[in-house]
């Protein structure tokens, strides 16, 4: 009797079926490492928290973060990008100290979620500094003894520069308004109030009057400086708009 020409030798057998063995072994143990492999986590991020990619420009520079859907804005800023200037009082709405600008319009950080700011521009009190040299409302807190024990401070800041982007020239009355939801513990209102009004009348004051290498605004600003600080006990007790918070 002839061989068929279908038929192998038990070499080709054993050859074939340790290799069909193989990939089945192998196969679904590859295939269940890969299923268990945990995806890429973004820092600071925690694994099975619920958690989006946002795109966000904060003081002219673009961030691509993935946060937390549970992070405030402040979280945001202060834990994972390092701008502490913005600070947390009461977390919950109600001091100001967290104040940031989004768009251009002063919020609380601490009640704004972090996804929200997605597409949108932040402005921190970083962001004011112009190179080595001070905002000129930041230069009229100093100059007007508006910080006391400062935790406040910047959140008085974005309060008053977001005052100024809309409205350059306010009264007394429309500052005091705008920085109603700003809480000062050391009752210092007055002075940010002045403060604020200084810096809206240098900007627009003329800037001609610099024709010779010396100038006599260094000393009218300190003779100005000098009153105001004269004026520290009597002030306190005339402005009252301002302390009701």
């Amino acid at each position: 009797m002839s061989k068929r020409k279908s038929d192998i030798s038990r070499r080709q057998f054993l050859e074939g079926t340790g290799a069909v063995i193989a990939v089945a072994t192998v196969g679904p143990a590859l295939k269940g490492q890969l299923a268990a492999a945990p995806p890429a986590v973004a820092e600071g991020v925690e694994p099975g928290v619920p958690s989006t990619a946002i795109r966000l420009v904060v003081n002219g520079v673009e961030h691509r973060v993935e946060v937390e859907d549970r992070w405030s804005l402040a979280e945001l800023l202060r834990d994972h990008l390092g701008l502490t200037g913005t600070k947390i009082g009461c977390d919950r709405g109600e001091c100001g100290a967290c104040t940031v600008l989004l768009d251009g319009k002063a919020v609380y950080s601490c009640s704004n979620l972090a996804v929200w700011a997605d597409g949108r521009e932040v402005q921190t009190v970083e962001g004011l500094l112009q190179g080595e040299r001070l905002d000129p409302l930041q230069q009229a807190f100093v100059e007007h003894d508006g910080p006391q024990c400062g935790f406040c401070t910047s959140g008085q800041l974005m309060s008053a520069k977001g005052l100024l982007s809309h409205n350059p020239h306010p009264t007394q009355h429309e500052v005091q308004a705008a920085m109603t939801g700003n809480i000062c513990r050391c009752s210092n209102y007055n002075h940010y109030v002045e403060a604020v009004l200084a810096a809206a009348s240098a900007k627009s004051a003329p800037k001609s009057k610099r024709s010779s290498g010396r100038s006599a605004a260094p000393g009218k600003t300190s003779a100005k400086v000098l009153a105001v600080k004269n004026r520290r006990s009597t002030t306190v007790s005339s402005y009252t708009a301002g302390g009701s918070r």
